[in-house]
């Protein structure tokens, strides 16, 4: 007789990006090679990359080059095409540079596909998540990705979780929402009807974050932990299998 199929409490998960499948994210050294093809110091580049975060994650100046044109006219620098060009190239290898999967990232979202759970991400970026997320070990774990340089918007509007839901064909209260609590996901998530549960992983303290929630709510410290609210049952079976194995 087959085993009973274990409860799942959520249909489908939303994952944040940028600190909750990934590991705390700062700019490093890589992105003072960009500042120096568009002719400006790093102080001054990184300081126009957090002025004009808002708009250049909704795609608000244009394509790429055009961006970063509106980026190194804040920075106070003029490059030609070529150096714009050479610019982004730095550019996607220094965001990609940043960008370091937490080393539970796969296992957890491979635990939930194969328990017939649906994957979303919904993140705020810039146009270089896109350039290699292919590359990425969690693409081909992923149903569903809304990212706000496609999308136009950002978190919170509602459209960023409710069209993640249409599209992996779930009601809103049917969707478990992780993040880190950067551009006040978390409330948004409730206000569209999901549960919401931040990630306070210890690493945070140091990331690099914009529009932070003021959020009172559930926490879990891992992703991992995230199984035991998801598959709850599954989970307790696992965890007792352990205690036997250590008695």
């Amino acid at each position: 007789m087959p085993a009973p199929t274990p409860t799942i409490a959520y249909r489908a998960v939303l994952f944040d990006f940028f600190g909750t499948l990934t590991s705390a994210v700062q700019r490093g050294p890589a992105h003072d090679r960009v500042a120096f093809h568009l002719g400006c110091t790093p102080a001054a580049y990184r300081a126009a990359l957090d002025e004009t975060y808002a708009p250049r994650s909704v795609g608000a100046f244009g394509d790429p080059l055009a961006t970063l044109v509106a980026v190194a006219a804040h920075a106070g620098a003029y490059p030609s095409i070529g150096a714009l060009r050479e610019a982004y190239r730095e550019r996607i290898d220094a965001v990609r540079e940043d960008t370091r999967l937490r080393v539970d990232a796969v296992t957890v979202l491979r635990t939930l596909r194969d328990h017939g759970v649906r994957i979303a991400v919904v993140s705020d970026c810039t146009s270089e998540l896109p350039e290699f997320w292919p590359e990425l070990p969690i693409a081909g774990l992923v149903n569903v990705r809304i990212l706000s340089i496609e999308q136009r918007r950002c978190k919170p509007h509602p459209s960023m979780y409710l069209t993640a839901a249409e599209r992996l064909g779930v009601a809103p209260d049917e969707c478990l929402y992780i993040g880190d609590g950067g551009s006040r996901e978390l409330t948004g998530a409730t206000a569209v009807g999901m549960t919401a549960v931040k990630l306070a992983a210890d690493d945070l303290a140091n990331h690099l974050t914009f529009r932070p929630d003021e959020w009172r709510g559930d926490e879990v410290r891992t992703l991992s932990d995230v199984l035991d609210r998801v598959l709850p049952e599954a989970t307790a079976h696992r965890r007792g299998d352990r205690r036997l194995a250590a008695a």
